[in-house]
């Protein structure tokens, strides 16, 4: 534990965490992967303990903590072998919940805040589309103001807990004709008439709900526009620093997982009379990978240290995800190798990882994304600020 940003509080943090995640969550853990849906209790079970509470005041329930405490909460839900169950946990907490804070009115944070850090109600954040995928700006879902109500048309996909969730945070278009400049905010509920959701059928994540919504003529009031008209862009990406961060702090926690496990299981298995933990070429394997593991997570605690500090760090998040979710790839094959056939068979966690940790070089912005966003910074000498100070 690195002690530069870890006290003692943050350490019996971590303890309490993971014996509430050994009690409540891992026993559901593998039902919950079979059938695709998580369980309503467990929301309120977090929320109880306080844990959707973590980076929000205390005026709405959080306990207004420090960045750390942020990293312990993902750190430790990447290692209880379900990376969709922490998927549908952070996005509600750090996805949705971060804009009904940022740009949420008092009536909003009252109705919809409060309630969603009790566990009582569960967001998800629709920003991406069939037809966009990391182009955020092509996005054509469109909001018509009429009177007192907005008119919303369009589509999302890839929506994190766009089944479960009580509410939307919607990205729609106001005035397409100004591109980025023409997009808004909004806060829907999912009951509303002209809302559906179909649930996809993935390659990993299983536990969590990853859903295509439609919305055909939603009226919504206008007062459920979030921050200004307009200003949508500018909101989603003064998020981005710390959606990238929560990305990158997830895959240095399932390659630590998965390296830890592989050893762990090298130390047992024999072959050609001795374990194979002996064997050089493996021995060397694992060295290299939790080299460059351990390099990632020292990187990204830098960035979370400085973020915390309320400085500007979308370029070393960029870089963090970027590098960190290759990393972690490349740990979780190398370890399933490890296994053997053992490796390829689902009783045996690294599978599953395999599976769940393909999708970060892809989630949050592709990594082609983002080595043009790098490029634009390093070589071009492009100078992104806060969009919203």
């Amino acid at each position: 534990m690195n002690s530069n940003y870890f006290t003692e509080e943050h350490q019996a943090f971590r303890q309490s965490l993971k014996d509430f995640l050994q009690k409540e969550v891992v026993p559901h853990i593998e039902k919950w992967e079979k059938t695709g849906t998580i369980e309503r209790f467990i929301w309120e079970k977090f929320g109880e303990m306080g844990y959707f509470g973590i980076a929000y005041p205390e005026a709405y329930g959080g306990l207004n903590l420090d960045l750390f405490y942020t990293v312990i909460f993902l750190e430790e839900l990447q290692k209880i072998k379900s990376s969709g169950f922490a998927a549908a946990m952070w996005a509600h907490s750090y996805l949705a919940m971060t804009h009904l804070n940022a740009e949420g009115d008092e009536r909003i944070k009252q109705d919809y805040l409060v309630p969603s850090i009790a566990g009582k109600k569960i967001g998800a954040l629709c920003i991406s589309e069939p037809f966009g995928g990391s182009d955020v700006a092509g996005m054509r879902t469109n909001a018509v103001k009429k009177g007192d109500k907005y008119i919303i048309n369009g589509s999302k996909t890839f929506i994190t807990n766009g089944i479960y969730a009580d509410y939307y945070i919607v990205a729609a278009k106001t005035n397409p004709e100004l591109g980025n400049k023409g997009i808004s905010i909004f806060l829907m509920d999912t009951s509303l008439k002209g809302v559906s959701a179909v649930k996809l059928d993935k390659l990993g994540w299983r536990a969590s709900d990853t859903a295509e919504i439609a919305f055909d003529n939603v009226e919504i009031p206008a007062e459920n526009l979030m921050g200004e008209e307009g200003k949508g862009f500018p909101y989603i990406m003064q998020h981005f620093a710390l959606e990238r961060l929560i990305m990158a702090i997830n895959a240095h926690a399932r390659g630590e997982y998965a390296i830890d496990y592989t050893i762990d299981y090298m130390s047992q298995r024999e072959a050609f009379g001795k374990k194979i933990s002996k064997f050089q070429a493996l021995r060397h394997t694992i060295v290299e990978h939790a080299t460059e593991v351990e390099h990632c997570k020292v990187f990204n605690y830098a960035a979370v240290s400085r973020l915390d500090k309320g400085e500007y760090v979308v370029k070393e998040a960029t870089m963090a995800k970027l590098k960190s979710t290759k990393v972690a790839d490349d740990a979780i094959y190398s370890c399933l190798q490890m296994l053997g056939g053992y490796g390829y068979m689902e009783e045996y966690p690294l599978a599953r990882l395999f599976r769940d940790s393909r999708l970060g070089p892809i989630g949050g912005g592709t990594s082609e994304i983002l080595k043009e966003i790098l490029g634009k910074m390093i070589i071009d000498n492009q100078n992104y600020e806060p969009a919203v100070k």
